[in-house]
């Protein structure tokens, strides 16, 4: 997986992907459709990106993407992090907190042990 290389439409049909993976492709165009209101031909340019990009397969029209939806939300959002915040996640926590009132003490236990877990 490269660098952030993913729009909008191709993380909205990882989505589908991974509820419903290994499927064919008629039944992804009919998912496509009924859930993105996609045409056929808008569902196949979109399988043939993600499968130039790398991020799925597409083998005798069964459909399955090469990555987890764990992976491929960690790379995106750090490629995120890295464009926006110069990678400093501090800064990025600074601006998302910003715009809330408060943290709920679920929230702040849960964040005090996410750093606790990947501390030097």
């Amino acid at each position: 997986m490269e660098e952030s290389k993913l729009c909008n439409s191709d993380y909205r049909l990882l989505l589908i992907l991974w509820d419903h993976a290994p499927i064919g492709s008629g039944e992804l165009v009919k998912l496509c459709q009924e859930e993105l209101g996609w045409k056929k031909s808008t569902t196949y340019t979109e399988i043939k990106r993600l499968s130039e990009k790398g991020y799925i397969k597409n083998e005798n029209t069964i459909v399955e993407p090469l990555y987890t939806r764990e992976e491929v939300q960690a790379q995106e959002s750090g490629a995120f992090v890295e464009r926006t915040f110069s990678g400093s996640l501090p800064q990025f926590l600074t601006a998302f907190l910003g715009g809330r009132k408060k943290l709920s003490a679920k929230e702040a236990e849960e964040l005090k042990e996410l750093i606790d877990n990947y501390h030097e």
